[in-house]
């Protein structure tokens, strides 16, 4: 996603299929910046939705609460939250799992539930905040 360096560009539905939103000179600036421009597939909605959906959801959860210094800052930033998003953020559409984490045993034991020990940890200064059992 965003630690290979990739631009993601719709080709279907406007002038992006024709180059004129977007000439060869903009190309060969993101090439000279180290990022890959690839073209979303003719007829594939979904491919594009999902890249909409994460760019939202990372403005919403970390760009609109964070004031990013240079480009160093904004790829450490983005590499933090990219780990958060698939190692620690519930996710609605897999029934709350994490993407990248197996699932967890159910809790059956009542009493151990009113013991539980949580500890936090933040990320990027607090902005994002993992919660975990203690050992």
């Amino acid at each position: 996603m965003l630690s290979s360096g990739c631009l993601h560009c719709s080709t279907s539905g406007d002038d992006f299929s024709s180059g004129t939103r977007y000439p060869a000179l903009f190309d060969d600036i993101l090439t000279d910046a180290g990022i890959q421009v690839v073209l979303s597939g003719v007829r594939v909605p979904r491919m594009n939705a999902i890249m909409e959906r994460w760019i939202r959801t990372c403005r919403r959860e970390l760009l609109d609460r964070t004031l990013i210094w240079n480009r160093r800052h904004l790829l450490h930033a983005l590499r933090e939250y990219e780990k958060f998003y698939n190692t620690h953020r519930p996710h609605q559409g897999i029934n709350n799992t994490r993407p990248l984490q197996p699932l967890p045993q159910p809790a059956t034991d009542q009493a151990a539930a009113t013991r539980l020990d949580i500890r936090r940890r933040q990320r990027l200064g607090g902005i994002l905040n993992e919660y975990h059992h203690a050992a």
